[in-house]
């Protein structure tokens, strides 16, 4: 399991300052945890994160080497909202298995199980690689990187946008992708003979079809151009195949 930190945000003003920053609904607490990114203005990703409530406060649970620029972000939109960031020693633990008392459901995909905020860290041992590949569930730093657009990397069908929910900071651009144009890009799960290092270019026919990301087994995540991505593709040595081409 990656490193996580957790955030705490407190004040009267927490939930209506994330409301108008993050792509999804933080009302949704109430119910459970809320998987959500923050964007630059021009739409693209800076960061996803977990949102969870603490009586009156908010929990934000995201991957150690984002929070020291995502607690920056978030102090920079501050201004004269009512609401305090600072760390919290809460950790996290997550598992597949049966649930322990007070978990929550890993809002992205029934198949990521459960996360566990408390005082002990760490998970059951889960191949997680295996699950996100079989689900083509994104990774913070590996398929999640600066470059991404939250559409393309699957936000929608991994609960991470709320498209009903208001303005919020690339929200402009989100909502021009989801009914505005067709996606000619994004992460799809492959079929893969052979194996390729995560970053490896997909070829075909001696042009550049896309990236490969994560392997396990014969299959892995890649990003690719739905256009180029046709038949037999190349990376490195492996033969990469789309699954299920539009």
């Amino acid at each position: 399991m990656s490193q996580r930190r957790i955030l705490r945000l407190s004040g009267p003003d927490a939930r209506s300052f994330l409301q108008g920053l993050v792509t999804n609904d933080v009302t949704k607490i109430d119910q459970g945890s809320v998987y959500a990114a923050m964007l630059t203005p021009q739409g693209k990703y800076l960061a996803d994160f977990f949102l969870l409530s603490d009586g009156d406060d908010v929990l934000l649970d995201v991957a150690e080497d984002l929070a020291d620029g995502l607690f920056k972000r978030l102090s920079m939109y501050r201004l004269r909202a009512q609401v305090e960031i600072s760390d919290s020693d809460t950790q996290v633990s997550r598992g597949t298995g049966p649930a322990p008392s007070g978990a929550l459901a890993d809002p992205r995909h029934d198949a990521m199980g459960w996360r566990l905020y408390g005082d002990v860290s760490g998970d059951d041992g889960s191949d997680w690689d295996a699950i996100r590949v079989a689900h083509c569930i994104p990774e913070t730093g590996i398929e999640l990187t600066t470059d991404s657009f939250i559409l393309e990397a699957g936000f929608e069908a991994l609960n991470g946008v709320d498209f009903r929910k208001g303005c919020y900071v690339g929200q402009e651009v989100t909502a021009r992708m989801k009914h505005k144009t067709t996606l000619r890009k994004g992460l799809c799960q492959v079929e893969i003979d052979g194996h390729a290092a995560p970053g490896t270019s997909v070829t075909i026919d001696g042009k550049v079809a896309g990236t490969l990301f994560t392997q396990s087994g014969p299959r892995a995540i890649a990003y690719l151009r739905f256009d180029r991505a046709k038949g037999d593709m190349q990376a490195d040595d492996a033969i990469v195949r789309m699954i299920n081409p539009g």
